[in-house]
């Protein structure tokens, strides 16, 4: 390499760490080393500069949502099974995965008997917002009642809502899958009220609105809580078996198997009998 090859590219180095780019500075040397070697086209080049820039902020984004935002897990779009799952319309869930609905402060209400993939498509649109710097915030709905009725005790309720009330996406998973009082029912109305037209909430639950009254313990409170997240609202229905299960469907047939046509008792093995000697 001759002394101004080696300078220029000391120039792009410097102009990349002053543009405080250090994806793309990890990235550069051996898109110039693929450019020299004639595999790399300059577009091409450019395009993979930037996207290793790109990627590495998407990441710093990620690993300060799950600090900040309480996620479980890491769950993308790439990783769900739509082929276990074929109740589901995969262009509504990667249309909604381009995240317009957050722009205009619309819902997402994911409905399916447990197992089918509700948390996992509701933690990807949450990690997707994350990626392109929004606000997000994840909690079961046992957890956010707690964390109000907490609040509530200390006298920091309107602090608590919000803090609740501010991320971009909030996750409120698994609505009826434990029972909750009336104080923690009024005390998820009101976050809801407050998020109204303010943010996006990503809802997941196995129970039909028809039976969210009885999650409620109040069925006027639940017909006014379904109409506010129904205003502006993308209902997904997911119907199906568990994907958690789908190792143990042999293990699982053979149970059933076993309690529809129980075995007989396994008999001991027959001693035979012995005979003793006389002894002279």
């Amino acid at each position: 390499m001759n002394t101004a090859i080696r300078s220029q590219r000391e120039v792009i180095r410097g102009m990349l760490a002053d543009l405080k780019m250090p994806g793309a500075l990890e990235a550069v040397d051996g898109i110039l080393g693929d450019i020299d070697g004639g595999r790399l086209a300059g577009t091409e080049a450019i395009t993979r500069l930037l996207s290793a820039q790109i990627t590495l902020r998407n990441n710093r984004r990620l690993q300060t949502a799950m600090r900040s935002s309480r996620l479980p897990a890491i769950k993308t779009l790439e990783s769900f099974d739509f082929s276990f799952q074929p109740s589901i319309k995969r262009e509504q869930i990667e249309s909604l995965h381009e995240l317009g609905f957050i722009e205009r402060k619309e819902n997402v209400v994911l409905l399916g008997p447990p197992g089918v993939g509700k948390t996992h498509l509701a933690i990807s649109l949450a990690i997707a917002a994350a990626q392109r710097g929004r606000r997000v915030y994840y909690g079961t709905l046992i957890d956010l009642i707690t964390s109000l009725e907490e609040a509530q005790a200390a006298g920091q309720l309107n602090r608590r809502l919000s803090v609740l009330t501010h991320p971009s996406v909030l996750v409120v998973d698994e609505i009826g899958y434990l029972p909750i009082n009336h104080t923690g029912a009024v005390l998820f109305f009101q976050l809801m009220n407050r998020r109204y037209e303010r943010g996006s909430t990503v809802m997941t639950s196995n129970k039909g609105f028809e039976e969210w009254g009885e999650v409620l313990g109040d069925d006027v409170m639940a017909a006014a809580l379904i109409d506010r997240v129904l205003h502006h609202c993308h209902l997904v229905n997911i119907r199906g078996n568990s994907y958690r299960m789908r190792q143990h469907t042999d293990l699982y047939r053979a149970l059933q198997s076993d309690v529809e046509n129980p075995a007989e008792a396994v008999r001991p093995p027959r001693q035979s009998k012995s005979r003793i000697g006389n002894r002279g």
